[in-house]
């Protein structure tokens, strides 16, 4: 989730005095690692990239082919002066040589193209399958913003790496090793002068290349930090306009953009230079072979056919090795965007179940938490135990709810009882079966979650009422009935049929255009869609008007007949409707019990109801 506009603009001074003075780019050895891994992900898109460089190594030694044609046509007609009609011959196959090389390099295009495409898709398909696997637990710790543009700004800087600078260095090879291959029998010096030349270009390109690269990865830093505080101000514009913190955060933004338009102008720069240095070395080289050719020919020590086919071959022979040089900037793009990449796979994820027995319950099932013990990797107070060896029954078809001070436990539970944390130690049970050897999606296929602030996403209201993945991808026709019934239960049928398109209504992100109400009613309308025997809640009726407060009680008390139901209570109402009550302090059980047996005690429960009470709760 993202972090608090507060807290980004605590942080402005750390976040531009690190984006002023990055970090100092890794060792070789880790560049190495880099570049190794980007080739190792190649084989995701082998076929593609391997058509692609087939088509584009016919279409240099059609190219030979065709040179030596137009070899051939200028001797005859400029140096034997023949009648151009004896050439005609010649100009046909030179003809459908360019027409065949125009098919080739659009399919050579083609397959490059499907390569970068095909290699975004599977890569995307890897993070978000890895960010899944992370869960809300890791999520809740990153900024938005720099998960988004490692997912989107990151993948596509890898793109032209695969399209374009993968199969251009193999054709820097075939190419110019099949020019020797032709240039050497007919003018063995030239083609010495081009074997001796042609190492230059790569010798100086990885040179002018060594300083993008540090260049390359400060840039990345720079976008990276940009896209996740600019994400961060568009979050909490609303606390921006209200504190008249606005205008000062876009002052900030203002400098962190200028600071990564001074980066990319920084790479700009030597990427120019490094071009104009390539072109100099290959016009360089090519005027040595047309010198010595020239020579040669003047003194009669070669044939004009040869000298022509050699000097058409020169410039092709750089031409590959050229192309090598402006797509190696691709690789130093490549490189410093894959780092966060990389680091993002390699996450291991939270400790999570791993069980693969299936799970199907017909009714609500007894839950049982045995000795369960957990604490937060990574904190300061990791080795105070958050959770610890907790000991509590769920009934089938009985409501507990969860009370205690903020910090004692009582969200984690939650997230243990979801599946999104894994205990150190303990085991929960549902019915006879422990929950660590049950598949986690089958376990989640059993459970609704209501929590006090639910997300609605872009869409219809029929999709985000229908978000059971077994109706793939749901549309309200087809699902009516159960769409309509689900509303009807959570009170939300009346206000959707008066929106002008009904369950087809589309709404923003995070519900914008409906109420806090409203919105609670669709989420609840989300669980009766469901159906699933076991409830989790958040108090979701808290901040809502009396009328939306008691249209969500009723539905709740719907919801939660005839299922197991564990609800983390802040309001008097709901404690008092549960038939168990649990005291967390510290995570640990201190009173459990009926409320009025509790508040006889009194003891802690007694204390809370009544500081419920004087606060209006």
């Amino acid at each position: 989730m993202v972090h608090t506009p507060c807290r980004s603009m605590s942080l402005q001074s750390d976040a531009y005095a690190h984006m002023t003075n990055p970090a100092v780019p890794k060792d070789k050895e880790h560049t190495r690692h880099l570049d190794l891994w980007l080739r190792a992900e190649a084989k995701l898109v082998r076929h593609p990239l391997n058509a692609a460089i087939i088509l584009g190594s016919f279409n240099g030694f059609l190219l030979i082919a065709q040179c030596w044609l137009l070899a051939n046509v200028l001797n005859d007609t400029a140096i034997n002066h023949q009648p151009l009609s004896s050439v005609w011959g010649y100009i046909a196959g030179i003809i459908g040589l360019f027409i065949l090389r125009a098919g080739l390099n659009f399919g050579n295009q083609r397959f490059a193209f499907e390569a970068g495409a095909q290699l975004r898709t599977e890569l995307r398909a890897q993070l978000f399958a890895k960010i899944d696997l992370l869960g809300p637990a890791w999520s809740r710790q990153q900024r938005s913003g720099a998960v988004a543009t490692e997912v989107v700004d990151g993948v596509e800087a890898l793109e032209k790496y695969y399209s374009l600078y993968l199969p251009q260095i193999q054709l820097a090879v075939i190419i110019p090793a099949a020019i020797l291959v032709f240039v050497f029998p007919f003018d063995w010096v030239s083609g010495l002068i081009l074997a001796i030349t042609a190492p230059l270009l790569p010798v100086f390109m990885i040179i002018i290349g060594k300083q993008t690269e540090k260049l390359n990865q400060e840039q990345w830093q720079s976008l990276a930090r940009m896209g996740a505080h600019f994400f961060d101000m568009i979050e909490g514009l609303t606390t921006l306009k209200l504190f008249n913190a606005a205008r000062r955060e876009a002052q900030f933004i203002g400098r962190i953009a200028d600071d990564y338009r001074l980066q990319t102008m920084k790479v700009l720069r030597i990427a120019f230079l490094s071009s104009m240095v390539l072109e100099f070395l290959a016009a360089l080289s090519i005027a040595m072979v047309a010198v010595y050719v020239g020579f040669r020919l003047m003194y009669g020590d070669i044939h004009y056919l040869n000298g022509i086919f050699v000097l058409l071959l020169a410039p092709e022979f750089y031409l590959p090795l050229r192309g090598m040089g402006t797509q190696f900037h691709a690789r130093m793009d490549a490189l410093g965007a894959v780092e966060p990449i990389i680091d993002l796979l390699d996450t291991e994820p939270p400790a999570h179940s791993t069980g693969t027995q299936p799970l199907s319950l017909t009714a609500a099932p007894d839950l049982r938490f045995e000795a369960i013990e957990f604490s937060y990797p990574g904190l300061e107070s990791g080795n105070t135990p958050v959770i610890h060896r907790l000991h509590l029954t769920l009934a089938a078809n009985t409501q507990t709810a969860l009370v205690g001070v903020s910090g004692a436990g009582k969200t984690t539970l939650s997230q243990i009882l979801l599946g999104f944390l894994k205990p150190q130690s303990g085991e929960i049970w549902i019915n006879d079966k422990r929950l660590s050897a049950i598949d986690p999606a089958a376990w989640q296929a059993q459970i609704a979650w209501l929590p006090q602030n639910p997300t609605l996403f872009h869409g219809t209201l029929a999709e985000n009422i229908a978000m059971d993945p077994k109706s793939s991808g749901p549309k309200f026709s087809g699902h009516g009935d159960a769409l309509r019934a689900a509303a009807a239960n959570a009170h939300a049928l009346d206000f959707i049929e008066r929106l002008p398109q009904g369950f087809d209504t589309l709404v923003g992100e995070r519900g914008q255009g409906l109420s806090g109400g409203e919105i609670q009613r669709i989420a609840l309308a989300r669980a009766f869609y469901k159906d699933a025997p076991v409830i989790i809640l958040d108090e979701p009726s808290a901040s809502l008007d009396p009328e939306s407060e008691r249209l969500i009680t009723e539905a709740i008390d719907r919801l939660t007949t005839e299922r197991t139901v564990l609800v983390i209570a802040h309001r008097l109402a709901t404690i008092e409707r549960s038939g168990q009550i649990v005291v967390l302090e510290g995570g640990q059980i201190i009173e459990q019990g009926e409320h009025d047996t509790l508040l006889a005690r009194n003891g802690s429960y007694a204390r809370l109801f009544r500081q419920y009470r004087s606060d209006g709760l």
